[in-house]
């Protein structure tokens, strides 16, 4: 700048937030964790988790720092995407705020949900029918829900919310609430094994009826085949 000394309170700057759609298989159906907020504004409604990002972290960092105190899961390894960037100007009545937004996949086995300091709850609630959300939350939600159902059907991200070891119906039953629809459990099948991502071990699960064998993800398949659907 030619010598001149940049002065950084010539500029007004936007605040910078992260908000993370955090989903798990529970009670039969796809999840989605709020937190009810204890502070203005939207004092008492629910909102997706996030906060502030600080000044020393990255946003990625940021996201699996609220995804921690949200729901007692510091694990490097927990499936974290970063979704869009929602930035109108008026989102947010404090101030300027943009968001980028991620979401998570957990399985509900790792889970210990609690609220954070800023809320006075915090609960698991459908994805598909969630109740009323503070700020552009539902907006962000609308948008994770279609990434995933998306993801589902080229990728294996929906391993991420199941345990080590699964049958092929728990398989189809998290692919069901994923998606909300029901599949043809023979041509879903036939896709799942054709597809390469799971192998047999020697476990079974028994029950009421017929043991049902035990399947889990192979350590070396490959996760994301942008080139053709895999599922259902």
């Amino acid at each position: 700048m030619d010598g001149q000394t940049y002065d950084v309170t010539q500029y007004e700057r936007p605040s910078v937030t992260v908000d993370t759609v955090i989903f798990s298989l529970r009670e039969k159906q796809l999840q989605v964790l709020l937190v009810q907020r204890g502070n203005w504004p939207y004092e008492g409604m629910w909102a997706i988790p996030g906060g502030f990002v600080q000044m020393d972290e990255s946003l990625e960092d940021a996201a699996r720092r609220e995804l921690a105190e949200e729901t007692g899961v510091d694990d490097p390894d927990i499936y974290l995407e970063q979704l869009f960037t929602f930035g109108h100007p008026e989102r947010d009545p404090r101030t300027r705020v943009i968001t980028v937004a991620y979401f998570a996949l957990i399985c509900s086995d790792r889970l210990q949900v609690h609220a954070d300091t800023d809320a006075v709850d915090a609960g698991w609630f459908s994805a598909y029918h969630p109740p009323t959300l503070a700020f552009d939350h539902a907006d962000i939600l609308a948008y994770a829900l279609r990434r995933l159902r998306y993801k589902v059907e080229y990728t294996a991200v929906a391993f991420q919310l199941l345990p080590e070891t699964f049958t092929l119906t728990d398989l189809q039953d998290a692919y069901e609430r994923i998606l909300d629809e029901k599949l043809d459990k023979r041509n879903f099948r036939r896709k799942v094994l054709a597809a390469d991502v799971v192998e047999e071990t020697s476990y079974v699960r028994s029950g009421d009826h017929r043991p049902a064998k035990l399947y889990r993800f192979r350590e070396d398949a490959v996760a994301e085949i942008s080139a053709r659907r895999l599922f259902p």
